[in-house]
């Protein structure tokens, strides 16, 4: 009896699934090392957080953390040795540094700022790009093909090409270091792509499921409302993720029209001083928490993720 060796095409080898998932790994330890060197320097001390050799093992301390949300001054002997003793752990924490606390810092405000204008800006994103989407894939429009072609190219570009005019625009229109005009401006970039997102989903939805709402009595924006904006629901998370990661994280724009008012987290974050130059712990710790929403909101639509990123990818 002879020994077969053929194997099927589409299931993968055992040579070949040990190989990917080696791979896999390999990849996501490489990309978890900088975050958790990040979220590791959040709980160090300043020297700590500057010694080299880089220590890997070390006295935990939140003094990152009561850094990031306060702001300190430096005192002499005399005037620390006149205070009444500390209230709390974290003014403890500080006169053990020779430094009394002077106030909150701007960091509460600065974080506040990125949730609305995120989260502000994707909701409009998505909301567009649903609406548009149905209209290209649904109705006849003319030069749509033109259309959806200019839509895209607004992404081609580097921000920094149009940084200019647009500061001068928005200066004025009074625009600058608001938070309407930073929605309107990163939803203006995020609707190119949940058009072109969001239209594939709405081409893979049968129209029949209109057409029988529509004769069941239905109207056009009841059927959408009712038919296929369910069925679009994988698809609006997948883009509202990829809109929200780029408002979230978006530096230059954020940098060059905002400074104080609607100044967001990602240019306020390396501006945190310490004693002789970055305080890296306040760094660290900033960024940690900076990276939370986008982290809870990534895991709570994580079953739609993967669907929506796939979805269509197969032709019956």
């Amino acid at each position: 009896m002879s020994t077969s060796t053929a194997h099927s095409v589409v299931e993968p080898s055992r040579l070949t699934r040990t190989v990917a998932g080696t791979l896999v790994i390999v990849y996501a330890l490489v990309t978890m090392v900088p975050l958790a060197w990040i979220f590791l320097t959040g709980f160090k001390t300043p020297p700590d957080s500057i010694s080299y050799p880089p220590k890997v093992v070390f006295e935990p301390s939140l003094e990152g953390y009561v850094n990031l949300f306060t702001t300190r001054t430096r005192q002499t002997p005399e005037y620390m040795e006149s205070l009444p003793p500390p209230q709390t752990w974290y003014e403890e924490l500080v006169r053990s540094r020779q430094m009394v606390i002077a106030g909150p810092s701007k960091f509460g405000e600065r974080f506040l700022n990125s949730v609305i204008i995120g989260f502000g800006s994707t909701f409009l994103s998505v909301f567009l790009g649903t609406l548009a989407a149905y209209a290209f894939s649904r109705f006849r429009v003319p030069l749509a093909d033109d259309l959806l072609f200019f839509i895209l190219s607004t992404r081609m570009m580097p921000p920094i090409a149009v940084a200019i005019p647009i500061f001068l625009m928005y200066r004025t229109l009074g625009l600058s270091d608001t938070h309407l005009g930073m929605i309107i401006l990163y939803t203006a970039v995020n609707v190119s792509l949940s058009v072109w997102l969001l239209k594939g989903f709405v081409d893979e939805i049968p129209r029949e499921y209109e057409e029988a709402a529509l004769i069941d009595g239905y109207t056009r924006l009841q059927a959408f409302v009712k038919v296929v904006l369910p069925q679009m629901s994988t698809g609006i998370a997948a883009t509202a993720i990829f809109c929200l990661i780029f408002a979230w994280n978006e530096y230059a724009f954020a940098l060059l029209l905002t400074s104080g008012t609607a100044q967001t987290a990602p240019p306020f974050i390396p501006t945190i001083i310490g004693e002789g130059g970055l305080d890296w712990p306040a760094i660290g710790a900033g960024v940690t928490l900076f990276l939370l929403p986008v982290l809870v909101f990534t895991i709570l639509l994580r079953k739609h993720l993967l669907r929506g990123i796939t979805f269509g990818a197969v032709r019956k």
